[in-house]
Formats: structure tokens, sequence, C-alpha cells
């Protein structure tokens, strides 16, 4: 009911004015290393620069509840998968299952406090995206915080990993959703890698437990099977077919979001179900070098 302004720019009567969508969607995604660099993170490519209106509508959209701007972003998002997927190991997927975008979750006091999780929606939204272009591209919300951990705006680079360290696992029977094709993680906003790095490890550790298990059990994975079962029955559920609207409150774990059909993930993927890819974000911090592609 209310006037509409520019996210980026404060323009009245438009969302995101024609100069701000160029500034956030034009430039072609590039890959980025933070310096340091944290142990086991993966490729990481970002769309446009944490700067001047991007900054702005990236903020418009996470504090301020400008929900309209999920779409651009997930557009400009899309992009950096694409780049990611492009240049990772082997070829864009083949399979199916195609590829599961894996957002960092954000703190629940952070959820419940802007009554949205940034994340979660610009992944979807950039599933919507890619489906449209062609790339099968689902998300796969399997990863939440089982601690409390700090404030990282105060913290730099080496406070920012110990803070996080440990901080993120992958919900019961999420590990099952994860065998259905290659994992792109995916955030808002790449500073200095901590939080990409920790869900890369929370997610390596979880596949590399699973496939234990199933070595053990003789290789059928029934036994897994009946273990994600009995510790919540997530199964296909933690799938989202599409971009939907999102509910106001954070579930523990991996849940339908909105109203869409919900299948179970083939496994097999390019890169080998539950595999890390690579990560996509929709701005990299000005003080993250851009890697040469020469």
């Amino acid at each position: 009911m209310l006037p509409a302004e520019c996210g980026g720019c404060g323009s009245p009567h438009t969302v995101l004015c024609p100069r701000c969508r160029t500034a956030l969607g034009a430039a072609e995604p590039f890959r980025v290393r933070p310096v340091p660099r944290p142990p086991g993170l993966p490729a990481v490519h970002a769309a446009a620069r944490y700067a001047d209106e991007v900054r702005a509508v990236l903020l418009a959209h996470k504090e301020r509840g400008a929900l309209a701007l999920a779409r651009p972003l997930g557009s400009a998002l899309a992009g950096a998968v694409r780049a990611g997927v492009g240049e990772g190991e082997g070829e864009a997927p083949r399979s199916p299952a195609g590829v599961l975008l894996v957002p960092v979750p954000s703190a629940r006091a952070a959820v419940r406090a802007r009554g949205h999780d940034p994340a979660r929606r610009i992944a979807l939204a950039a599933a919507g995206e890619l489906r449209r272009a062609g790339v099968p591209a689902r998300v796969a919300a399997v990863l939440r915080q089982r601690r409390a951990v700090a404030d990282q705006s105060g913290l730099d680079a080496r406070g920012r990993l110990d803070n996080l360290v440990g901080a993120l696992t992958v919900v019961p029977g999420g590990v099952r959703v994860l065998r259905g094709g290659p994992v792109v993680l995916v955030d808002d906003v790449v500073t200095t890698g901590a939080s990409l790095a920790e869900a890369a490890r929370a997610v390596r550790a979880a596949t590399a437990a699973e496939r234990a298990v199933r070595g053990e059990s003789g290789g059928s994975g029934d036994r897994a099977e009946e273990v994600v079962g009995a510790s919540g029955g997530v199964g296909a559920t933690a799938v989202y077919a599409g971009f939907c609207r999102e509910g106001r409150k954070e579930s523990s774990g991996a849940e339908e979001e909105g109203v869409g059909e919900v299948r179970e993930p083939p496994s097999g993927g390019a890169c080998g179900a539950g595999d890390v890819l690579c990560a996509a974000v929709v701005a990299a911090s000005p003080d993250s070098p851009e890697i040469n592609r020469n």
C-alpha cells in the first residue's frame, strides 16, 4: 500500500531502478579468494562487488524487509552459480537431480528479528531463475547452527574463523538429500570466507560419516536410510521445488517452504553426490581480490 522506492538509490515509484539493476547484474561473475583463505573454502564466485548500490540493495532486503528485491538478487546469484558450476570440477550437472543450492543459515535470533532468512529467500529465487534458463536446480536448506555464535561484524578474519568453527551441522535426514547431486553453497555476501568454509566442512563431515555407515553396512545403505527416517523423517521435504513464499518462522530442520511439488532426489551427480562443487554469493567484499581468469 506504500509507495515503492528503489532499494539501491531511493528513486521513487520502482523497486529497483535500471541503473541499480545494472550495477547488480551487468558485470560478469568473477571468482574471489579471501586473504587469508580459510582452510577448506571451495571456489567462490560473486556476481558483484559489495559497495554502493549493491550494498544498499542487499541491506534493504536483509535488514529492512524489502522482500521484492529477492528476485533481482536471486537473478544475480544465479549468474554466480552458473559461473561456478562451469568452472568447477567437471561440466554442468547432467543428472536429473541437477545442482543443489545449500544456503548458509542465519542465526535464529537474526531470523526472528528480520522476519525472514535472507540467504534462503535469495537461494529460492536463484533456483527459479536457473530452472527458467534450463539448468535443473533446487534448494536444500539442510544446514543449521548447533550453537550460538558471536556477531561477526566486529571480528577480524581469524576471529571469524574461530567464532564459527564447528558451529554448523547438517540436520537429521539432510544427508539423504545431499545425495541428490553436487552441492553449491550460497550466501548473500562473502567477506573473509569463514561462513562458507564452515558450511563446506559441515557438508563434507556429514557425507563422509554417512558413507562410512553405508560401507560398514555392506554398501546397501538400507540401515542408513532407516536411521535417517527414525531421526526426523525429513527425506524429500528438504528439497524445495520452486520459489514460494517463505514462512515467518525458522525451522530447526529442513522443511518444505510454501506449496509445491516435492520429489525424492535421485542419487548421482556430475561431481559425485554430496560433493561440494563450489560456492556462490551475490556480492564480495571489496577487500577480497579477484582471481585473474588468465
